[in-house]
């Protein structure tokens, strides 16, 4: 799980945006955004850098969540 479409939303940055930036389709971006699929950690770390957080913020504790 990821908090990948939370931190777009809160830096106002769309995910045409993103794809581009990281050199991913939309569709991969959204299915990040979307925990459809995981980003490689190395995917992980460009969204991180591009988006300029640290990338434990675009990680979500699996502790955390209620199910």
């Amino acid at each position: 799980m990821n908090r990948i479409k939370e931190v777009l939303k809160e830096k106002g940055i769309s995910q045409a945006w993103l794809a581009k930036q990281v050199g991913k389709s939309y569709n991969s971006i959204n299915e990040y955004a979307r925990n459809v699929r995981q980003p490689s950690l190395e995917d992980l770390y460009k969204i991180a850098e591009i988006l300029q957080v640290n990338v434990k913020d675009l990680l979500v504790d699996n502790d955390n969540i209620k199910g």
